[in-house]
């Protein structure tokens, strides 16, 4: 192969209100929100150094150029952090957000590490990773 990938810059998810999606990725996951201006305006939320695009699926794909099939609710997301997993689960509950699964043992791309389940607005699946010390 002549090139190689050496990580990932962003994700694009399509969800049903951007000032929704925005809000709940703020206020659950801690991610800061920036607004493009542009027509139409871009959305993203930030974390460490990635961003995810946030798409209304009601704008057109000449507004958006994007996947052929763009549909809500069908993501699975897994975000990392280094705090105990029982803490996640205290504030996805403090946020009133369900806690599909969790914490259970799962492997990720780094080896083993501890995972709680939740959904967004969407319907997306979010997961919350915590991996052992040595892999923080």
């Amino acid at each position: 192969m002549s090139f190689r990938i050496d990580g990932l810059d962003h994700l694009v998810i399509n969800v049903s209100d951007v000032e929704v999606s925005a809000a709940w990725y703020q206020r659950v996951l801690g991610v800061t929100r920036q607004d493009t201006p542009g027509t139409p305006v871009r959305t993203s939320v930030h974390f460490g150094r990635q961003k995810i695009n946030l798409r209304p699926v009601a704008a057109s794909k000449r507004d958006w150029f994007t996947a052929a099939n763009a549909t809500v609710g069908s993501d699975d997301l897994c975000f990392v952090t280094s705090s105990d997993p029982d803490l996640v689960v205290s504030h996805l509950r403090e946020c009133g957000v369900p806690v599909e699964l969790g914490p259970g043992t799962r492997l990720g791309a780094r080896g083993p590490m501890t995972s709680v389940y939740c959904r967004d607005p969407d319907g997306n699946l979010i997961e919350i990773a915590t991996y052992g010390k040595s892999e923080a």
